[in-house]
């Protein structure tokens, strides 16, 4: 009886779970060069099952994909006799790069609120911050400004819709990668929901990294600033006398 017992507790988390994600990516690797303008990932899977389709409560499907995350400062602008100047600055204490959340439906009908409080999905709830100074009474305008403007560098996206579940079992979809993108792994979460709660989830990452002349003068211009300023100075210079040396050229022909 021992040795039953012993199984069934090793079998009892595969019944707990009847649903979970197997997940596939176009790539898992970004690379960014001096000529990089964006790229495409393409997320895909499927739900697998341990007992048949459950037609009348449907699975949803929430996929979020983040950038690194950091401090962000973020200042306010008033006008002070025509000049526009820095008044009020809030730091953010994290942010991330870039963040894309994805849904098979309206964000609020896929996903409760408590469980976008416990696994901060949503772009509100990814970006952490915890204080700000006591002369600043609406801290939380700050933190709507840097979401404002980083969807309108498409930083931020909210893709509501945009994830297409076939037959409740496989589903894809298409997240855009701007050109401005910040170099590290890329935390990839995927969320299956029911009622609005998540009864599965699964976690990758993509990793973004420069290479060839990017990744050469980022490096330099980290371990040797002096050189990578002296080079720079040199180009610029270099730049100059040959715009110069092409006018008087083509003024003496």
């Amino acid at each position: 009886m021992r040795w039953l017992l012993s199984i069934l507790l090793m079998l009892l988390p595969a019944f707990a779970q009847g649903e979970e994600v197997v997940l596939g990516l176009s790539k898992d690797n970004v690379a960014i060069t001096t000529s990089f303008n964006g790229s495409e990932i393409l997320i895909f899977g499927a739900v697998k099952r341990e007992s048949p389709i459950d037609a009348e409560n449907p699975l949803e499907v929430v996929i979020t994909v983040a950038g690194p995350s950091e401090p962000v400062v973020v200042r306010r602008k008033a006008n002070r006799f025509g000049i526009w100047v820095n008044t009020d600055a809030v730091e953010v204490d994290l942010a991330p790069s870039f963040y894309a959340v994805a849904t098979t439906g309206p964000f609020n009908e896929v996903l409760s609120n408590t469980e976008d409080f416990r696994h901060k999905i949503s772009i509100d709830r990814a970006i952490r911050s915890v204080g700000a100074p006591a002369n600043i009474s609406d801290a939380e305008a700050f933190t709507a400004a840097l979401i404002r403007i980083n969807r309108s560098k498409d930083l931020y996206q909210m893709l509501e819709g945009q994830i297409a579940l076939d037959e409740q079992t496989l589903f894809r979809t298409r997240i855009d990668l701007p050109a401005d993108l910040t170099e590290g792994n890329y935390a990839t979460r995927i969320f299956l929901t029911r009622d609005g709660q998540i009864v599965s989830q699964y976690e990758t990452a993509i990793e973004v990294h420069k290479v060839g002349m990017e990744r050469f003068l980022y490096t330099l211009s980290r371990e040797n600033p002096v050189v990578y300023g002296l080079m720079s100075l040199v180009i610029a210079i270099a730049a100059g006398w040959g715009a110069s040396a092409g006018f008087q050229l083509l003024r003496n022909s």
